[in-house]
């Protein structure tokens, strides 16, 4: 399987009302059929212009003023079945749902082509996932972190993959973490609401912000704690990238082990995991054909039972 495109470019004299942020506008004029998040990475990447000026998402367009556009190359990215083993919870003619292992990255990059969880999905299903949700993330409705384990959706059909998507914005899944994370919260259990964008000192990094970011709530309760730290059952009612973890910062409890949002150093000589304490634990979907509703649960894993049976007896 590979992915070409053409580079393209468009001129655009703005000359509507002024004051209108230059993302949504764009999303608005469906250009190339790109998605709002789709212009935010060609605007924070200089593909898209004003006046011949580097811009942010949300700038605010002034009549007569010039948006110029280049669409780059995509680079071609051969997908290379691979006999990787998946750990399998269930599985049909439209959908699998898979435990996924911490470390295994979901879909390939220009520079990681092999090892994935896309790679190992492709062998099992001999290859025969054809053009759903684009050549490069066959089957994938939504991702984890490479260092975050547990219960994922993959279509194996484009009405699953329709279907789940849909149930997706539609918040109809239900989905729930674990997560151990640095101290006790006041609360026994409690929402969070903060909108989460691209943090803009370091574009790959999310944080808590109100400049061209989305609507964030997580849901928490606390499961086991001891002195400094905490078993967390997590919620979650929106799908940010790197939402529990942005979150967990913000209320000062951040995640065990998390080497990007987490302590610049872990104090205590306790702590032994090499990656984010985090799983995806619970998984509640509507079976897009039968309209059953299906749960799933994943346990712990290893590596997180152990930290805990150090820091919490």
């Amino acid at each position: 399987m590979k992915l070409y495109r053409k580079q393209k470019k468009y001129e655009i004299i703005y000359s509507e009302e002024d004051n209108i942020r230059i993302d949504l506008y764009l999303s608005r004029k469906l250009i190339d059929n790109l998605s709002r998040n789709r212009i935010k990475e060609l605007i924070n990447n200089g593909h898209i212009l004003v006046n011949g000026q580097q811009i942010k998402p949300s700038y605010s367009l002034k009549s007569g003023e010039k948006i110029s556009i280049e669409i780059p190359w995509e680079t071609e990215l051969p997908l290379q079945s691979e006999n990787i083993p998946l750990d399998i919870y269930y599985e049909d003619e439209h959908l699998m749902i898979i435990d996924k292992p911490a470390g295994m990255i979901v879909h390939p990059t220009p520079k990681i082509k092999t090892g994935t969880l896309v790679n190992a999905i492709l062998y099992h299903c001999q290859g025969n996932l054809p053009g759903i949700n684009g050549v490069n993330r066959p089957g994938i409705v939504h991702r984890l972190d490479k260092e975050t384990s547990g219960l994922m959706m993959v279509a194996k059909s484009e009405l699953a993959h329709r279907s789940l998507s849909k149930q997706i914005k539609d918040r109809k899944i239900v989905k729930k973490y674990m997560a151990l994370v640095h101290g006790v919260p006041k609360q026994q259990a409690g929402y969070i609401d903060a909108p989460i964008g691209r943090n803009l000192n370091h574009r790959n990094k999310m944080a808590i912000t109100e400049i061209a970011s989305r609507e964030a709530k997580t849901y928490f309760e606390i499961i086991k704690s001891f002195d400094s730290f905490s078993l967390l059952l997590i919620r979650l009612y929106t799908g940010r990238t790197h939402q529990i973890r942005v979150h967990m910062k913000f209320i000062g409890h951040p995640v065990v082990g998390d080497k990007v949002y987490g302590l610049r150093k872990e104090k205590d000589p306790l702590i032994e995991i090499k990656r984010q304490a985090l799983h995806s634990h619970y998984l509640q979907i509507i079976h897009p054909v039968t309209l059953e509703v299906m749960s799933f649960t994943s346990p712990l894993p290893e590596d997180i039972r152990e930290q805990m049976s150090v820091l919490i007896p």
